[in-house]
């Protein structure tokens, strides 16, 4: 699993030692300390922008340089000093020495396809930053008495920031205000319970609110900060940690093993061995050196990645982790959060209906109060203060707000105590009725009705104790249903076709109920959307659990806890999984997720860990970002078949020439040619082109299982040609006849290759083969072409005999590729 930021790297492992949480009382930056009063934090009202100005001067400043993308610096060095352009730039310079311009073309080449990469991925790098900006959180801080959103860098010490439910903590610091306030410190300690603040109490960079509200003051910023280090490293642009890059470095490891001891026999056998002229031998020897190295592969790979990022960047979509294009494509699994998924964020109320003969103007009263009560309210409660809003007692004066508790995924209901206009107390819960009611109360049927129709169902209960009294909620008296109806997304139902055409399943997971979700999964068409599980009857045992989630579609009343182990679970039977989410419950299950998927309008916690974040929100986005993968990872595997097709008939034309003592056949003017036509102008377009395959696991295995026969087949039909041309001609001219003879049954033969890979055929896949083709034809009859390439066929027995050859080895291509297809599967 890639690694996201505040991953498992900055979890508490048995027997490591807690972080250090901050001393509220301990000394703090020794350099420049922040004067503290005695109230152990600085005014709530914040710094002064006289104070702010200070602390920049003095480079008190959050100046984290955490960015989307590597620099211009490092993509030059990342894409110029690679191994292989090191060998071949060698080779280049000696060739500069002793033979002519057209036997050094090989270096232009090179020197231009890494000018293309480097160009490609600053666009990709540029798109990065433009999206990171557009999606990069904002937290508020109170300066000169007055909260402002600033962006994360701008923070200085002794700053009071702002916090509320799915906000970060983006520096460390210590509470100034605290109501109700709940952190949840797992991503740093791997501790899943959430701690309750309190003024005083430290927090730690890349933390975040499950519940409540507050205020802290940033008491470390910049590389002091705990979170500061890993969370910079975790969100740059990175290009490793997929199956993909992963096989094609385990491939260029077994090249580079093949490469080096055979290109040491061709240069003993064509400069000891072989009486030549020694210009020619080094250019012969340099011509079977070079084709065994499959250097555009990895050039060819960073630019199809590069492209994918351009393309989703135009979509909105910031992949802030770039294998996450690959490994979204390799997903059998999505498991969908409803609210802000296959729903927008609003509600609406439709109904409120009074239970056991309460008061219909009083119950509007408490909803009015309860949604004055929480300065943060989530949809639900914006509902009731859209329709019951504050100032609209007709008259009377609203009540007095003596205790508050937020809502929080944990308990699944919110609540406050008032004191009411005439003076008398009352506390109040909202939230799930089958949370608040016991099993077998009469509501709960009339309440299943209600969730059949896909609408949600909120109780109003009457508290006769405190709040926050053990078993407060067990004793709540039922006083009015709310009933909400939640908005479809308009493009949900045909995002979840989408996936079922592709036999990817979906799992919707919800802390609403299981049957109001069920039904809000139907009206979208969700296949099994009537297969619900009620997660508190979720087995336990991960693979019970396991086999739970495959045989179900829709899970309500599932605690942030239980979407990780359902993750889990899923990963334990071998799938791959996607998770998706915009609140600040879902971010255990998106970090633990294969590919973590985040709404842009989500919390700052859930766009932290993802690996891809849809910054217009849009659901409907997921199919491009999979087809994206599946093109790159589809094409990537035809292209690698003709580079490693090229690599094997090079090692083994190599191995031939230095087992049967004779010159090396081509000089490096007819492999730059034939490179060109068979593999880099047809793999350019081939990478890029519109592919909806899907990913298949094992990279290496699937294309080697083609390269190797396709190399054998290709070397043998070359050598061949090579060995009859040796006895057919005689005296001068004889050596560029036979290399012009193999060259043609070598370009044939890679045609031929080329033709089955860029299958199934359309006219511009049609077009490219016969423009190559094409192009050689044009080498051949072209007087000047001919003298540059020195490529003149002699006769007509020869050249049609390699012609012969090649057709033979075109149907033994045939053969072998249909062989390995129905051995090994497509």
């Amino acid at each position: 699993m890639t690694q996201r930021a505040l991953d498992s790297s900055g979890e508490q492992t048995p027997g490591s030692p807690r972080p250090a949480m901050i001393d509220a009382g301990a000394e703090l930056d020794p350099v420049h300390p922040v004067e503290l009063p005695p109230s152990g934090h600085p005014d709530a009202t914040g710094l002064t922008t006289a104070e702010v100005a200070e602390r920049v001067a003095r480079g008190e400043v959050n100046d984290v340089p955490v960015r989307s993308s590597r620099s211009l610096t490092e993509i030059v060095r990342a894409n110029v000093f690679t191994r292989f352009n090191l060998i071949i730039g060698v080779l280049w310079v000696i060739m500069l020495f002793v033979a002519p311009i057209q036997d050094s073309l090989f270096g232009f080449v090179i020197v231009a396809n890494t000018g293309i990469g480097i160009i490609q991925e600053w666009r990709a790098k540029k798109t990065l930053d433009s999206l990171a900006v557009i999606g990069e959180a904002k937290p508020t801080v109170r300066r000169d008495g007055k909260a402002a959103e600033i962006s994360t860098h701008e923070i200085v010490l002794g700053d009071v920031v702002e916090l509320g439910p799915g906000d970060k903590v983006v520096v460390d610091g210590t509470v100034a205000e605290a109501d109700s306030l709940e952190i949840d410190e797992s991503l740093l300690t791997g501790e899943a319970d959430p701690v309750l603040k309190r003024p005083g109490d430290p927090v730690m960079s890349g933390s975040f609110v499950v519940a409540g509200g507050g205020a802290f003051t940033a008491t470390k910023v910049g590389r002091e900060a705990y979170a500061a280090q890993l969370a910079e490293e975790a969100s740059r642009f990175t290009l490793v940690h997929s199956e993909l890059r992963s096989g094609i470095s385990t491939i260029l490891k077994y090249v580079t093993w093949m490469m080096v001891p055979t290109a040491i026999g061709l240069i003993i056998s064509q400069l000891v061995v072989k009486d030549n002229n020694f210009k020619d031998s080094v250019a012969r020897t340099v011509g079977g050196i070079v084709p065994m190295i499959p250097e555009g592969l990895v050039l060819l790979t960073s630019v199809a990645f590069a492209i994918g990022v351009v393309r989703l960047g135009r979509k909105q979509c910031l992949v802030q982790e770039l294998p996450a294009i690959e490994g979204l494509a390799r997903v059998d699994v999505v498991c969908l959060d409803k609210t802000g998924t296959l729903t927008e964020g609003g509600m609406d109320i439709t109904e409120v209906r009074p239970l056991g003969g309460s008061d219909e103007a009083y119950v509007h009263q408490v909803l009015r109060s309860l949604g004055s009560s929480d300065p943060r309210p989530n949809a639900s409660l914006q509902a009731i203060i859209d329709a019951y809003p504050a100032g609209d007692e007709g008259g009377g004066k609203g009540w007095t707000v003596t205790d508050a508790m937020p809502f929080s995924s944990a308990r699944k209901y919110s609540g406050a105590a008032f004191t009411e206009t005439d003076g008398t107390p009352s506390a109040w819960l909202l939230g799930a009725p089958d949370v608040l009611l016991p099993d077998g109360d009469g509501t709960l049927t009339e309440i299943e009705h209600l969730n059949e129709q896909g609408l949600r169902v909120l109780l109003l209960a009457r508290v006769r104790g405190e709040l926050d009294a053990p078993g407060a909620a067990d004793g709540a008296e039922p006083t009015a249903l709310v009933v909400l109806e939640q908005r479809l997304r308009p493009d949900a139902g045909e995002t979840l076709a989408y996936f079922a055409q592709q036999n990817v399943a979906t799992k919707v997971i919800s802390g609403d109920n299981a049957v109001s979700v069920g039904a809000v999964a139907g009206k979208l068409g969700l296949a099994g959307a009537e297969n619900t599980l009620d997660a508190r009857r979720m087995p336990t045992d991960p693979d019970e659990m396991a086999t739970a989630m495959e045989e179900n579609a829709v899970f309500g009343r599932v605690t942030p806890q239980q979407k990780r182990d359902m993750v889990a679970a899923l990963q334990s039977r071998g799938h791959t999984v996607a998770m998706t989410g915009d609140g600040v419950n879902d971010v255990l299950a998106l970090k633990d997720a294969d590919i973590g998927v985040s709404m842009g309008s989500g919390s700052e916690a859930t766009r932290a860990v993802a690996q891809i974040v849809l910054l217009n929100n849009s659901f409907a986005t997921l199919p491009s970002v999979v087809a994206e993968g599946r093109r790159v990872i589809g094409n990537i595997t035809r292209v690698a078949t003709l580079f490693l097709t090229k690599t094997v008939y090079s090692v083994l034309l190599a191995i031939l020439v230095v087992c049967f003592q004779v010159e090396y056949p081509f000089l490096p003017r007819h492999l730059t040619l034939l490179s060109t036509l068979t593999i880099g102008v047809p793999a350019f377009f081939l990478a890029l082109a519109p592919n909806k395959e899907r990913a298949q696991p094992h990279f290496v295995r699937r294309v080697m299982r083609y390269a190797i026969p396709s190399g054998v087949i290709a070397a043998a039909a070359t050598f061949t040609t090579y060995l009859v041309a040796r006895h057919h001609y005689a005296g001068p001219g004889a050596l560029e006849a036979e290399t012009s003879a193999a060259t043609l049954t070598l370009f044939l033969v890679s045609m031929w290759v080329l033709a089955i890979i860029a299958r199934p055929y359309t006219w511009w896949r049609i077009g490219l083969v016969a423009a190559m083709g094409l192009g050689f034809l044009i080498v051949l009859v072209v007087p000047w072409l001919q003298d540059f390439f020195a490529l003149k066929l002699v006769g007509t027995t020869m050249p049609w005999g390699a012609v012969g050859i090649a057709v033979a080895a075109a149907a033994l291509l045939e053969f072998s590729w249909r062989l390995v297809g129905r051995r090994f599967g497509a």
